[in-house]
């Protein structure tokens, strides 16, 4: 059985060949884009555990590459557009296309990226074809409807953690739940397993993000590619966030939303004061507490998998690195 390192190395390649294909089409200034897009790089995780989930269940992977591929330019396609409405000005250390072209060039060639991804999905010879698409098509919106959530958070002050842990499910986890599924499916997998991989990458995503947040404010720069702190700096809801807000005094939530509220600060001075209260009111352990909450819930649904031991092992690994990182 393939492991998820090698079967990334094998998308990586099949995918290379592929992007080259899309940049010679016409026309250029659609497609240039597209392929500096899909060129930029990246971790191909979505796709890789799409052909992890099918070598389960069969020997040979090559009928999926067309469902991954479409997994992971329907991602880009997520990243292109963020990246718009963030005004982002680098992906992965390079120009966002937006910058690079403009912007409408940019939205005109995300909305080219969505429409191939289903053209991929399109190609799997499949007699479950149309399971697939109703699949992929849920999981495209359900995307969607996180990132208006997160965008709608941004000028709301009530924000719950329930509503902030539903958006970051449907931003983050569906698709990492739906890349695993779509895998199962093209392999003729049975239901039960199925759907048993969607609740593990559900909760996967879950963890996923919870520890994306605690590494912003937790995490070494040097280690994690990212400065420590910047949500904090720029008022991101994030869990942390909301969850010290539940858990303030009267006295500690005037302090709190006293550097919520300035909007000329020296960041060290905002990152020290935010972290101290996040400490102050348990949020960082409860941060982690809940992150092993969704790990062990992973690793559960795992467990009531009907296939061999060992064939389970990878995606004990992947879900046990999520932890790995924290400790």
């Amino acid at each position: 059985m393939n492991s998820l390192d090698n079967l990334v190395a094998y998308f990586e390649a099949a995918f290379r060949e592929e992007i080259k294909t899309i940049g010679q089409r016409e026309p250029q200034k659609l497609y240039e884009p597209v392929a500096y897009a899909l060129s930029i790089g990246g971790k191909r995780l979505r796709p890789a555990l799409t052909l992890y989930a099918a070598s389960i269940f069969t020997e040979s992977v090559i009928s999926v590459l067309p469902a991954a591929m479409a997994v992971e330019i329907f991602h880009n396609f997520t990243l292109l557009h963020d990246d718009i409405m963030d005004r982002a000005m680098l992906r992965r250390g390079l120009p966002t296309v937006h910058r690079k072209y403009s912007e409408n060039v940019a939205i005109l060639s995300g909305d080219a990226m969505s429409i191939l991804a289903f053209k991929y999905l399109a190609r799997t010879q499949s007699a479950r074809l149309q399971e697939l698409l109703s699949l992929f098509s849920v999981t495209a919106l359900e995307v969607c409807e996180g990132q208006q959530l997160d965008m709608d958070f941004e000028s709301r002050e009530d924000v719950s953690v329930e509503e902030y842990l539903e958006m970051i499910r449907l931003k983050t986890a569906v698709l990492i739940a739906g890349s695993l599924k779509i895998g199962a499916i093209l392999a003729d997998s049975d239901e039960n397993n199925a759907d048993l991989l969607y609740e593990y990458g559900i909760n996967l995503g879950l963890a996923f993000q919870l520890q994306d947040d605690w590494l912003d404010v937790y995490g070494d720069p040097e280690v994690f590619g990212k400065m420590q702190g910047g949500d904090i700096c720029s008022n991101k809801k994030t869990y942390l966030l909301l969850k010290a807000k539940e858990e303030c005094d009267a006295k500690t939530m005037l302090q709190l939303n006293h550097w919520l509220l300035l909007s000329d600060f020296d960041p060290v001075q905002k990152i020290a004061v935010v972290t101290a209260i996040y400490e102050k009111t348990g949020v960082s352990e409860a941060t982690r507490i809940l992150m092993r909450s969704y790990h062990d819930r992973a690793l559960m649904a795992i467990e009531k998998m009907t296939i061999p031991a060992e064939r389970k092992n990878t995606l004990i690994t992947i879900a046990q690195e999520i932890i790995n990182r924290i400790k």
